[in-house]
């Protein structure tokens, strides 16, 4: 097993080495080296093989999160009795999920929030009374309630006009998370300053308001929103229109910082996303080179 030194200093981007090779010569002299916590084993091939990690470290929205350290700063707040943190995929992508026992969610949010970065506060809350246990006595992370559960409900308070109508419906397909009541919160929900923005653009083209990131902040209730779009300044929606057609087109301050780091780093892959997609079946490999050939023809922003 290799845990750390070999696959943080980029071996596994070589293809002619091998275990005899490592073993021979696995440090670059006077170089400093870190463990990344990645657990690998050599496969008779002389590919290595990834296993997991050596801790519960996870990837949310970019960042990389311990969750034993939100469960420490949730018990370090007097009136916590007890906590613990998962991460659920419940709305189709990973979201940290907070149990706390002892106090009301959104005291504990309030807290938490003056503890940890706002990357790492869970966007659900849920308060406990009983915790599921595993027949030896440990906590069954399993058993826990998804966010929408029992555990998570409060008194449903149904929109009482159109405004408050819409704008529930709204939270409902940004949150993909219902029913939404007039007096829910829309960061106990899952909501987070992403899903804000989405939000922020929908109400624009739903009620010709232009409505204030920081006001879905300092009003995080469909009741809160709804007064700040009552009394807001009529703004019809614009959506954004093509360019004209021409040879080429000016980039933007953005386009050019990345070409600029593109030169600079000599096509570093730190601005890469990867993602992996499990096919079954018989695959044509011709046509799905077409096929992808055809999307970027088709949509200009696969050519930027």
């Amino acid at each position: 097993y290799i845990a750390g030194a070999g696959v943080a200093r980029g071996y596994l981007n070589r293809p002619a080495l091998t275990e005899e090779r490592f073993l021979e010569d696995p440090f670059y002299p006077g170089e400093r080296m870190y463990k990344t916590g990645d657990v690998a084993r050599w496969l008779p091939d002389g590919n290595v093989e990834f296993l997991g990690r050596t801790d519960d470290q996870v990837k949310i929205r970019g960042y990389r999160i311990e969750p034993g350290e939100i469960e420490a700063a949730l018990r370090s707040i007097e009136g916590v009795r007890e906590a613990a943190v998962t991460v659920r995929t419940d709305s189709g992508e990973p979201e940290l999920c907070a149990y706390v026992e002892g106090l009301q969610r959104n005291e504990v949010r309030a807290q938490l929030e003056r503890l940890l970065p706002g990357y790492m506060v869970p966007a659900y809350m849920i308060e406990m009374e009983q915790w599921p246990v595993t027949p030896s006595g440990k906590l069954d992370r399993n058993a826990l309630p998804a966010p929408d559960g029992a555990a998570d409900a409060e008194t449903y308070t149904a929109p009482r006009n159109v405004t408050e109508m819409k704008l529930s419906q709204l939270w409902e397909d940004v949150l993909k998370n219902g029913p939404v009541g007039i007096h829910d919160n829309f960061f106990d929900l899952g909501g987070h300053s992403l899903k804000a923005t989405a939000l922020v653009s929908r109400i624009a083209k739903e009620f010709d308001v232009q409505v204030p990131l920081k006001d879905v902040f300092a009003h995080p209730t469909v009741e809160g929103l709804a007064t700040v779009i009552r009394e807001g300044t009529d703004s019809p929606y614009e959506a954004i229109k093509p360019a004209e057609k021409q040879e080429i087109y000016p980039v933007s301050s953005a386009q050019k910082r990345i070409y600029v780091l593109q030169q600079l780093e000599d096509g570093g892959t730190g601005y890469n996303m990867p993602a992996v997609l499990e096919l079954e079946g018989k695959l044509n490999p011709e046509r799905m080179d077409r096929a992808f050939k055809e999307l970027i023809k088709r949509h200009e922003s696969l050519r930027t």
